[in-house]
């Protein structure tokens, strides 16, 4: 029997420009939820805990003398992984990003930008400025900040006041048209803020007129030898019933034909 293997290539245009992206080249650009030491951990929330089920005599591990692995998982999606969340993050009534997000594909801009450092409350924060974002016409956009260090596969970002994005440059992304914001940081706002959390109502404009289609994901992470550009995205979600949801953006480098 021959086997052989043809490339799935898609062709579709994006700005009046052809192009074609190979689905067999994926690149994945998130976290994994795990536990044990080497676990990626924010916001001050308890390790995640993966245990069998046990009762009447049954125990859900196969290596303990059960017939079949069959574990309970105990996590927060803000503070574990890569997630991706929708207005409800912010708002009185709990919207779902499972029920707003219904739009998987699209194109999207990878940018790197190094965050600078400025004074705020006395201390020295490292932000992202309106001067850094680029102008994009793309409806999703992604941020690795540099460095860009694999220790953000499994930092714990809980007191360490991280970087984030100020005001005015979430203004600029909402301005471009971007409806989908990806970053590699654990909040697009300070650690500690008051509870203000500027940039998030900003961004989904609450209250004056709320973005129920637009999403942030956090805590993703690209690697260096992925090149900034034009990518078609798949963003996939979890379909949790909550204001957020595990995640698992991959790209597809977009080439023009």
């Amino acid at each position: 029997m021959l086997l052989y293997f043809v490339p799935m290539r898609i062709e579709f245009e994006h700005a009046q420009q052809r192009y074609h992206a190979d689905l067999s080249k994926t690149i994945d650009i998130s976290i994994p939820l795990m536990a044990g030491e080497d676990r990626l951990e924010a916001w001050y929330v308890d390790p995640i805990r993966i245990e069998p089920v046990r009762g009447e005599g049954f125990v859900g591990a196969v290596a303990q003398g059960g017939s079949v692995n069959f574990r309970n998982i105990y996590f927060n999606p803000h503070g574990h992984g890569t997630h991706t969340e929708c207005m409800g993050h912010i708002t009185e009534k709990v919207h779902s990003v499972n029920e707003h997000f219904q739009t998987f594909h699209m194109p999207a801009t990878l940018v790197t930008l190094e965050p600078e450092s400025r004074t705020i409350d006395g201390e020295e924060d490292l932000v992202i400025t309106a001067q850094m974002i680029p102008s994009v016409d793309t409806r999703a956009l992604i941020i690795r900040t540099s460095p860009n260090k694999p220790s953000k596969l499994t930092k714990h970002y809980s007191s360490t006041n991280p970087p984030y994005m100020l005001p005015e440059a979430m203004e600029k992304v909402v301005s471009m048209g971007v409806e989908h914001l990806l970053i590699d940081l654990p909040s697009v706002d300070r650690e500690v803020d008051g509870g203000k959390l500027l940039c998030h109502h900003l961004f989904w404009q609450i209250p004056e007129a709320p973005r129920t289609q637009a999403t942030i994901t956090e805590l993703i992470y690209v690697p260096d030898e992925v090149e900034d550009g034009l990518y078609l995205m798949n963003l996939q979600t979890a379909p949790f019933e909550n204001d957020a949801s595990p995640s698992r953006p991959v790209l597809f480098r977009m080439m023009p034909i």
